[in-house]
């Protein structure tokens, strides 16, 4: 059995675990600049139309009773870790999502076991961290994800082994993973509304709506997902960007932003124990399109210096000639763990 569990609505329920002043409240989280936008929403908060990624001033509108926190990621850095401390108490591979969301390795167990489980860490993170989780529980990681979603807030669903196709079948198809905004208008025009309208589709059906992904697609479409929960997966890239209250056209301006970066991102390397040897930049300009440069170093590094150095080389090559900027980003790639070398006698 495997478990998603996504604790509910993670910085507002921080804010209000720390102030219960804010209990009931709607609350949004989100910075204080002209252009900020909703990390998240309060359940409060969500019946005005508030939700993530909206802009500040929009949801403000929208909800005028609205309190407006500012973000901590050293709390949310601190509940997280405590968190994925009681994911991982059982000895099952734990999935990490993000700071607030992972899938757990039950083990091999019946369905009342497995929610047993999973109520049992529920109610630890309750009592040790003040949060509440929602949990899902099935043999496969969709299923699991999806029983988790629908049981929001504070809730946990399980869905016995041999009830997963039941289960999805009622579903509207844009649940499905793998389905976006753009194809669930295509797939009602052809009648299929509900995962299980998809799931009948035979051989040749589901190719010519999804080409060779059709069948893989189907049979997620019937609960049959075989991807196991995995431990440890290898961080991709490390990035971190800056949205200006007002749009930016000196350079001085920029490559402070990107030394401040550069920081930054060396401070995450040293903490990971990582080493980086591509380095880039993301440039959104004040008429929203988004351009991006990115150089190889000659041996990959973690110290501010040399990010700093290819980053402002990235910008030389952007070629901006007082483009207003809108978003300025740094990005490490190439992530690699350091490994040991001789030093230099003379440095």
């Amino acid at each position: 059995m495997i478990a998603h569990f996504d604790v509910d609505a993670f910085y507002a329920s921080v804010a209000v675990r720390d102030d219960p002043r804010l209990r009931g409240k709607p609350i949004a989280v989100a910075g204080s600049s002209r252009r900020a936008v909703v990390l998240t929403a309060s359940y409060e908060a969500r019946p005005f139309g508030v939700h993530s990624a909206m802009p500040l001033y929009r949801a403000l509108q929208a909800c005028p009773g609205l309190v407006v926190v500012r973000p901590d990621y050293t709390k949310y850095r601190d509940a997280s870790r405590q968190i994925f401390e009681i994911f991982g108490q059982n000895g099952g591979a734990v999935e990490g999502l993000s700071f607030d969301e992972a899938f757990v390795d039950l083990g091999d167990c019946a369905a009342d076991e497995g929610g047993r489980i999973a109520e049992s860490i529920r109610q630890e993170v309750r009592n040790n961290v003040g949060l509440t989780v929602s949990a899902g529980v099935s043999t496969a990681k969709m299923v699991s994800k999806i029983a988790s979603d629908l049981c929001k807030p504070d809730g946990i669903r399980v869905v016995p082994a041999g009830e997963e196709a039941a289960f999805l079948a009622p579903l509207p198809v844009r649940r499905l993973w793998g389905i976006g905004p753009k194809t669930v208008p295509r797939l009602n025009a052809r009648g299929i509304e509900t995962i299980g309208q998809l799931a009948t589709l035979n051989d040749d059906q589901a190719r010519a709506l999804f080409g060779s992904w059709g069948l893989e697609l189907r049979e997620l479409a019937l609960g049959h997902d075989t991807r196991h929960v995995e431990s440890g997966r290898e961080t991709k890239s490390i990035s971190t960007e800056e949205t200006f209250e007002f749009d930016v056209v000196e350079e001085g301006e920029l490559l402070r932003v990107l030394r401040e970066q550069a920081r930054e991102l060396a401070q995450s390397l040293e903490r990971e124990g990582l080493v980086a040897a591509t380095i880039g930049i993301k440039v959104k300009r004040a008429d929203f399109s988004v351009i991006g440069r990115q150089t190889h170093l000659e041996a990959p590094a973690r110290d501010e210096a040399r990010i700093f150095e290819a980053s402002s080389h990235c910008l030389r090559r952007a070629d901006l000639n007082g483009t207003p900027v809108r978003l300025l980003g740094t990005r490490c790639a190439t992530l690699l763990t350091e490994e040991p070398r001789q030093t230099d006698l003379f440095g």
